[in-house]
C-alpha cells in the first residue's frame, strides 16, 4: 500500500477528479467553473486591473486660466458630481495624475503649465477644456496667446465649447476613462 493511499483516523478518503492517466472529464470543469462563478471570482491580467483601477480613481489638478475654470468648477459640485465617476479635485500636481486646462495660455503663464506638469507624476493625463486652450479660441490671431496648449504640453482630450458646459466635461472625463482602459499605460 503506497502513502498517499493511506487514511488515518478521523480523515475522509477524497475522491480524485481525473484518474492517473486518463483525459479530465469536461462535466468536471464544467462543474468547478459554476461554483467558481458563483463565489465571485474573476480572471483577468494585472495590465486590465491596474487600468480599471485607474480609471476609478483619477485625480485632477485644476489649471483654470480664464472663463471656462468656472465650468470646470460646476462639474465637481453636487448637480453634475464627478467623484460619483471616481474623478476627485486635488491641490497638488505631485498628488494629480490629470491636469485640465481650461481657458486662454498666455505666453507668460506657458512655463508654469510645463513645470506643473513635469511635477505630475506618471502616468499623467491632459484634458484640454475650451476653444482658447484648444486652438486659442477668439483670441488665436494675439501676439501673447499660445495657439493651443497642446503646443507646451501633450493632451490627451480636447472639449470644444466656448465655455463648453460642464456636461461637456464630464463627457470628456468619461473619454479618457475609456481611453486609459482601451490603451493601457504600461505601453505608453
Amino acid at each position: 500500500m503506497s502513502s498517499s493511499s493511506i487514511i488515518m483516523p478521523g480523515q475522509m478518503p477524497v475522491a480524485s477528479p481525473v484518474a492517473p492517466g486518463t483525459n479530465p472529464d469536461q462535466s468536471f470543469f464544467d462543474d468547478l467553473n459554476s461554483e467558481v462563478g458563483d463565489k465571485g471570482f474573476l480572471v483577468t491580467s494585472t495590465e486590465d486591473l491596474f487600468n480599471w483601477a485607474r480609471t476609478g480613481s483619477l485625480w485632477w489638478m485644476t489649471f483654470g486660466l480664464a472663463c471656462c475654470a468656472v465650468e470646470m468648477i460646476h462639474v465637481n459640485m453636487p448637480r453634475y458630481d464627478m467623484e460619483r465617476f471616481g474623478v476627485a479635485p486635488r491641490a497638488s500636481p505631485r498628488q494629480s495624475d490629470v491636469m485640465i486646462v481650461a481657458g486662454t495660455l498666455c505666453n507668460k503663464m506657458a512655463p508654469a503649465l510645463r513645470r506643473v506638469y513635469d511635477q505630475m507624476s506618471n502616468p499623467k493625463y491632459v484634458i484640454s477644456m475650451g476653444s482658447c486652450a484648444n486652438g486659442g479660441g477668439y483670441y488665436h490671431y494675439s501676439y501673447s496667446v499660445v495657439r493651443g496648449c497642446d503646443r507646451i504640453v501633450p493632451v490627451d482630450i480636447y472639449v470644444p465649447g466656448c465655455p463648453p458646459t460642464a456636461e461637456a466635461l464630464l463627457y470628456g472625463v468619461m473619454q479618457l476613462q475609456r481611453k486609459i482602459r482601451r490603451t493601457g499605460t504600461i505601453e505608453r
